[in-house]
């Protein structure tokens, strides 16, 4: 298991000019090893856990990530996961420092686990990644979700894919 490396995407496959077609080949079943990987921090609000500045929130990092010039040009990844009903945090994955943005280092074993459907499986999709974590004798930790494309891009590809990334203890 290669250290702080993530499955290729084909950035170029890329017709809404919004988000890229995301391709699952590689992702599930995928042992991930983070050692001192940098991420870009954000938080965002929530009604319900229903976002409610998501997209402005998301559209000033990545606009900060590319001034930076640190976004990985074979692939990209946000892991997000609900810190209550009313706020959640996203961990941008990025080659360098950001100024502006808080950093945060991320160290750690990880399984994913590829799942397809509407947001509001959510639920289902993290006990799932519980069991999985069980299946491979670890207990999981922290659970997030790679929310592949946003909602436009997902209805105009076809598919909703959303990978379930669980840190394994």
């Amino acid at each position: 298991m290669e250290t702080n490396c993530l499955p290729k995407m084909d950035m170029s496959d890329n017709t809404t000019g919004c988000c890229p077609r995301f391709k699952p080949q590689g992702w599930d079943g995928r042992h991930l090893h983070f050692e001192k990987k940098p991420f870009v921090r954000a938080k965002t609000r929530s009604l319900l856990h229903i976002p409610l500045n998501m997209g402005t929130v998301f559209a000033r990092v990545q606009k900060h990530i590319d001034d930076a010039g640190v976004q990985d040009p074979e692939g990209y990844l946000v892991l997000s996961r609900d810190l209550s009903q009313s706020e959640a945090e996203h961990f941008f994955a990025v080659s360098g420092r950001v100024p502006g943005e808080e950093m945060k280092e991320i160290t750690g074993d990880f399984i994913t686990r590829v799942f397809e459907g509407p947001y509001r499986r959510a639920r289902d999709w993290m006990h799932d990644m519980e069991v999985a974590a069980e299946a491979d004798g670890k207990t999981a930790g922290r659970i997030f979700m790679f929310y592949t494309t946003c909602p436009k891009c997902a209805r105009a590809y076809g598919k909703n894919y959303v990978i379930g990334v669980a840190e394994v203890l």
